[in-house]
């Protein structure tokens, strides 16, 4: 295998060539605002070329054997793997996170995609039992066309892997736009997938201006499926644009998740979690912990075992080795970070730790916030509605289980929820009374290849993951046959 060294100048990808335009995008480095590349800034005309040669590949990648789609992913899969190190440092270098973390994504892209190599070959239909004498009822499941997927920074390799790769095994062709804040990945991702014997059109990339791409694929008739993961806003916007041709539309938007800790729970358990999923990619992850609600008679314990552990996390640089924590994305971020901190203080929260940006030596030309933990936090202040995206721990305090659920789902949001109890009773009233597409319980990972991912209410629409995701790029077709 040769190692790779990719150049940070990102291409587009469309009908299987490199694409490069005069005009680009800057891509900075989160941790000093050093420009590191740079990607085509594309706008309509090479947007509807990539329609244009997704639209003609269609025919010939849907008619492809299950089987061979499926080699194609698997292909894909095990050149990511090949070149995990090299990803992972580009991805730690645009996005920010650690490249501990960088490097569990970008292995978690490869499982996603192999999954769903295997995957391609079991998609089946039925035969129905028939209504009339000599008749035969069956159902096919056929691909949905093409897909137009729009991908986030947060977690910019996982989500080009986690909707591409439904996408081809069903048999759709593929346009992909990815932020603008990490393109380079993404264009990475995809040069991988072209050394693959994927039909050239299968699946094309486009990088640049996002509301000119964006309106072309949603006004093109031919795109028949809208995938996007982002903020809620803006998945409102595009349902609504998507309305004019009736597209299928996935939406994975913003989330609320709250973690509701018992008095029966184990609180290193609950603690060592928390503070994990918690200060995740820097508290920038849609499914985080966003708000922590303790039983009252465990609310000190437990705050000093989340207070330990948050001491102990080194921010810096994603690159380097000993770093827990990485910048935010940009100063737009810190600065929301630090307003919603400002005005739970103001309310009468307490702060315990942290609560301002990092601004000296190693950290005055980067976009650092301090891992932060406040108490006496209430339903007043702004940051128990509003998600914070960043790393600030809010601890909140109940004192019956039906209390808690209600100001759990007290939210327009419902992407995931958490709990930790050791009460078997409990867990099956909570697990069915929170509001939430998704419930960890004693634990926090949600995000697994056969499983299904997303949300309810004003978090979404769809799901990725599993054979869940699998069906968001199918379409039903009922066939009844008379026969002589």
């Amino acid at each position: 295998m040769t190692r790779k060294s990719w150049t940070h100048e990102g291409v587009c990808w469309v009908a299987g060539r490199k694409r490069t335009l005069p005009e680009t995008i800057e891509v900075t480095d989160p941790a000093d605002g050093r420009v590191i590349g740079c990607v085509p800034r594309g706008g309509v005309e090479l947007a509807r070329e990539a329609v244009d040669t997704a639209s003609e590949a269609f025919p010939a990648w849907s008619r492809r054997l299950p089987r061979e789609r499926g080699q194609v992913l698997k292909d894909w899969a095990n050149r990511i793997l090949d070149h995990r190190a090299e990803l992972a440092k580009l991805l730690s270098q645009e996005q920010g996170k650690p490249v501990a973390e960088a490097l569990g994504e970008v292995e978690t892209a490869a499982e996603f995609v192999e999954w769903y190599g295997e995957e391609a070959k079991r998609i089946s239909g039925e035969v129905l039992p028939p209504a009339k004498e000599n008749q035969q009822m069956t159902v096919l499941r056929q691909p949905v066309g093409v897909a137009a997927l729009i991908t986030p920074w947060n977690y910019p390799a996982a989500m080009v892997t986690r909707k591409a790769a439904p996408a081809l095994a069903a048999g759709c062709t593929v346009v992909l736009k990815p932020a603008k804040e990490t393109p380079l990945i993404a264009s990475a991702l995809f040069e991988l997938l072209m050394e693959t014997n994927l039909p050239h059109g299968a699946a094309n990339l486009v990088t640049g201006d996002a509301a000119s791409i964006g309106d072309t694929w949603l006004g093109d008739y031919r795109v028949r499926k809208i995938s996007f993961t982002g903020s809620t806003g803006v998945g409102k916007e595009l349902m609504k644009k998507a309305a004019e041709h009736v597209k299928r539309v996935s939406l994975e938007l913003g989330g609320n998740a709250p973690a509701l800790v018992f008095e029966d729970a184990d609180l290193d358990r609950a603690a060592d979690a928390i503070v994990a999923n918690k200060f995740e990619n820097g508290g920038q992850m849609c499914n985080g912990i966003n708000l922590i609600f303790v039983q009252e008679p465990v609310r000190e314990e437990l705050t000093e075992r989340i207070l330990a552990r948050v001491k102990a996390l080194r921010v810096g640089r994603g690159t380097e080795t000993e770093c827990h924590v990485g910048p935010l994305i940009n100063q737009r971020a810190c600065h929301k970070v630090q307003a919603l901190v400002d005005d739970a203080v103001n309310k009468g929260a307490r702060l315990r730790y942290g609560g301002e940006p990092l601004l000296e030596g190693e950290y005055s030309n980067g976009h650092f916030y301090r891992p932060t933990v406040l108490t006496e936090v209430d339903d007043r202040m702004d940051l128990t509605r509003d998600e914070v995206f960043g790393p600030v721990a809010p601890i909140l305090t109940f004192r019956i289980e039906e209390e808690a659920v209600r100001r759990a789902n007290g939210t327009p949001y419902g992407l995931a929820a958490y709990l930790f109890t050791r009460d078997g009773g409990r867990i099956h009233r909570l697990t069915e009374g929170l509001e939430a597409g998704m419930v960890g319980v004693n634990g926090t990972s949600l995000s697994f290849p056969q499983a299904p991912f997303g949300g309810i209410k004003e978090s979404g629409l769809g799901r990725e993951g599993g054979l869940y995701g699998l069906e968001e790029f199918l379409e039903l077709k009922f066939i009844s046959t008379m026969l002589d």
